[in-house]
Protein backbone atom coordinates (compact mmCIF):
# COMPACT_ATOMS: atom_id res chain seq x y z
CA UNK A 1 0.00 0.00 0.00
CA UNK A 2 1.01 3.55 -0.46
CA UNK A 3 1.42 6.31 1.59
CA UNK A 4 -0.96 8.78 0.11
CA UNK A 5 0.71 11.52 2.43
CA UNK A 6 3.73 11.78 1.17
CA UNK A 7 4.19 13.77 -2.12
CA UNK A 8 7.00 14.10 -4.15
CA UNK A 9 8.77 17.19 -3.06
CA UNK A 10 11.38 17.33 -6.02
CA UNK A 11 8.21 18.19 -8.40
CA UNK A 12 6.54 20.61 -6.30
CA UNK A 13 5.38 23.51 -7.64
CA UNK A 14 4.84 26.64 -5.09
CA UNK A 15 1.57 28.63 -5.97
CA UNK A 16 2.74 32.92 -6.44
CA UNK A 17 -0.34 33.57 -4.24
CA UNK A 18 -1.14 36.88 -5.88
CA UNK A 19 0.36 40.21 -5.35
CA UNK A 20 -0.54 42.10 -2.09
CA UNK A 21 0.59 45.58 -2.05
CA UNK A 22 -0.51 48.47 0.66
CA UNK A 23 -2.32 47.44 3.87
CA UNK A 24 -2.51 43.37 3.03
CA UNK A 25 1.65 43.39 3.57
CA UNK A 26 1.04 44.02 7.22
CA UNK A 27 0.52 40.01 7.28
CA UNK A 28 2.61 39.06 4.59
CA UNK A 29 4.93 36.75 6.88
CA UNK A 30 2.09 35.52 9.12
CA UNK A 31 1.79 31.54 8.63
CA UNK A 32 -1.63 31.26 8.73
CA UNK A 33 -1.53 26.85 8.42
CA UNK A 34 -0.17 27.41 12.26
CA UNK A 35 -1.99 30.52 13.05
CA UNK A 36 -4.91 30.23 15.40
CA UNK A 37 -7.89 31.85 12.99
CA UNK A 38 -10.71 32.97 15.35
CA UNK A 39 -14.00 33.35 12.52
CA UNK A 40 -15.61 35.69 15.47
CA UNK A 41 -12.18 37.90 16.28
CA UNK A 42 -10.85 38.09 12.73
CA UNK A 43 -6.79 39.28 13.23
CA UNK A 44 -6.43 41.97 10.09
CA UNK A 45 -9.10 44.25 8.77
CA UNK A 46 -9.14 42.64 5.70
CA UNK A 47 -10.58 39.78 7.14
CA UNK A 48 -12.86 41.53 9.63
CA UNK A 49 -14.45 42.98 6.26
CA UNK A 50 -14.50 40.03 3.80
CA UNK A 51 -16.36 37.67 7.27
CA UNK A 52 -18.76 41.02 7.63
CA UNK A 53 -19.56 39.89 3.68
CA UNK A 54 -19.66 36.62 4.39
CA UNK A 55 -22.30 36.78 7.12
CA UNK A 56 -24.74 39.43 5.19
CA UNK A 57 -24.81 36.73 2.26
CA UNK A 58 -25.09 34.20 4.67
CA UNK A 59 -27.81 35.93 6.46
CA UNK A 60 -29.64 37.36 3.09
CA UNK A 61 -28.98 33.41 1.75
CA UNK A 62 -31.26 31.90 4.51
CA UNK A 63 -34.16 34.21 4.41
CA UNK A 64 -34.16 33.65 0.45
CA UNK A 65 -34.29 29.46 1.26
CA UNK A 66 -35.90 29.39 4.91
CA UNK A 67 -38.26 32.35 4.69
CA UNK A 68 -41.00 30.94 2.48
CA UNK A 69 -41.18 27.61 3.98
CA UNK A 70 -41.99 29.32 7.30
CA UNK A 71 -44.16 31.37 5.82
CA UNK A 72 -46.00 28.28 4.62
CA UNK A 73 -45.76 27.07 8.18
CA UNK A 74 -47.59 29.90 9.62
CA UNK A 75 -49.12 31.40 7.14
CA UNK A 76 -50.46 28.24 5.06
CA UNK A 77 -53.92 29.28 4.03
CA UNK A 78 -52.07 32.82 2.07
CA UNK A 79 -49.36 30.81 1.24
CA UNK A 80 -50.94 27.51 -0.53
CA UNK A 81 -54.05 29.03 -1.78
CA UNK A 82 -54.88 32.57 -1.54
CA UNK A 83 -52.20 34.08 -3.55
CA UNK A 84 -51.48 32.83 -6.36
CA UNK A 85 -48.89 33.91 -9.09
CA UNK A 86 -49.10 32.30 -12.51
CA UNK A 87 -51.10 29.70 -11.44
CA UNK A 88 -48.77 28.34 -9.21
CA UNK A 89 -49.37 28.67 -5.12
CA UNK A 90 -47.43 31.63 -3.48
CA UNK A 91 -45.20 29.18 -1.72
CA UNK A 92 -44.17 26.94 -4.58
CA UNK A 93 -43.36 30.11 -6.69
CA UNK A 94 -41.39 31.35 -3.80
CA UNK A 95 -39.33 28.59 -3.81
CA UNK A 96 -38.91 27.68 -7.24
CA UNK A 97 -38.47 31.12 -8.73
CA UNK A 98 -37.19 32.97 -6.21
CA UNK A 99 -34.47 30.71 -4.38
CA UNK A 100 -32.28 30.42 -7.50
CA UNK A 101 -32.84 33.91 -8.58
CA UNK A 102 -31.88 35.30 -5.24
CA UNK A 103 -28.39 32.85 -5.52
CA UNK A 104 -27.49 34.34 -9.00
CA UNK A 105 -27.91 37.61 -7.31
CA UNK A 106 -26.44 37.10 -3.98
CA UNK A 107 -23.27 35.68 -6.25
CA UNK A 108 -23.33 38.81 -7.92
CA UNK A 109 -23.50 40.80 -5.46
CA UNK A 110 -20.71 39.24 -3.07
CA UNK A 111 -17.77 39.36 -6.96
CA UNK A 112 -19.11 43.02 -6.90
CA UNK A 113 -18.36 43.40 -2.86
CA UNK A 114 -15.27 41.34 -2.81
CA UNK A 115 -13.56 42.88 -6.09
CA UNK A 116 -14.61 46.28 -4.09
CA UNK A 117 -12.30 45.09 -0.84
CA UNK A 118 -9.29 43.61 -3.16
CA UNK A 119 -9.44 47.15 -4.36
CA UNK A 120 -9.23 48.88 -0.93
CA UNK A 121 -6.47 46.90 0.24
CA UNK A 122 -4.35 46.73 -2.65
CA UNK A 123 -4.55 43.09 -3.40
CA UNK A 124 -4.12 42.33 -7.51
CA UNK A 125 -4.82 38.93 -8.62
CA UNK A 126 -4.17 40.08 -12.26
CA UNK A 127 -1.09 40.27 -11.70
CA UNK A 128 1.74 37.44 -11.13
CA UNK A 129 5.35 37.09 -10.13
CA UNK A 130 7.94 35.77 -12.70
CA UNK A 131 8.95 32.17 -12.39
CA UNK A 132 12.41 31.54 -12.19
CA UNK A 133 14.10 30.30 -15.63
CA UNK A 134 13.30 26.75 -16.09
CA UNK A 135 10.72 26.04 -13.41
CA UNK A 136 7.21 24.96 -13.80
CA UNK A 137 4.96 28.17 -13.91
CA UNK A 138 1.96 27.93 -11.25
CA UNK A 139 -1.40 27.64 -11.35
CA UNK A 140 -3.63 30.09 -8.92
CA UNK A 141 -5.01 27.10 -7.13
CA UNK A 142 -2.12 25.67 -6.23
CA UNK A 143 -2.00 23.01 -9.09
CA UNK A 144 0.38 22.83 -11.90
CA UNK A 145 -0.68 23.90 -15.45
CA UNK A 146 -0.98 21.18 -17.64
Amino acid sequence: MTDNDTHDRANAVETDGGVATGAAQAHQETNYLDAEVNLLDPSTPYMREHLRIVWTGFAVWVLAVWGPVTLTRLAPGPMTSQMPILGFPLHYFLVAFGAPTSALILAFWYSRKRDALDEKYGIDHATTAEAPSGAEAAAADGGSDE
